[in-house]
């Protein structure tokens, strides 16, 4: 359980309501998203949920329904940890998922708006 509300980070960092301006609660800030990324069955279960290719925990549900938003506003409402957490994320869905990466980028940014800003930055911080 632990780790699946670790996981619940990456839901705080990519969740965005740009309609308010309240930060997103700092309650994860200090999760170990290493652990969480290396965790192949938990990272392809939210994966899978994500793209409706599974089952979905309450977690998984709560990031997939703000996705969207957090790529639009560029994750406006998230913390400075949270930011970086996002990135740290999102590098590793680029660099060591691309697969996955290339099927969340079309369900949730399949004209290619936003994405783009991310993946130049961070696939040069793998070379």
């Amino acid at each position: 359980m632990k780790v699946l509300a670790c996981f619940l980070l990456l839901t705080v960092l990519t969740i965005a309501h740009a309609r308010t301006n309240r930060k997103y609660t700092s309650r994860y800030d200090n999760i170990n998203l290493d652990e969480i990324l290396a965790n192949r069955r938990l990272l392809m279960g939210y994966l899978k949920c994500l793209l409706d290719q599974g089952k979905c925990s309450h977690d998984a549900r709560e990031l997939k329904s703000h996705i969207k938003e957090a790529l639009e506003d560029n994750c406006a409402q998230c913390t400075d940890a949270q930011k970086s957490g996002m990135r740290q994320v999102m590098g590793h869905l680029i660099n060591h998922e691309k697969e996955y990466w290339t099927k969340l980028t079309a369900k949730y940014d399949p004209e290619r708006k936003y994405v783009i800003r991310y993946e130049k930055e961070l696939r040069e911080l793998s070379s």
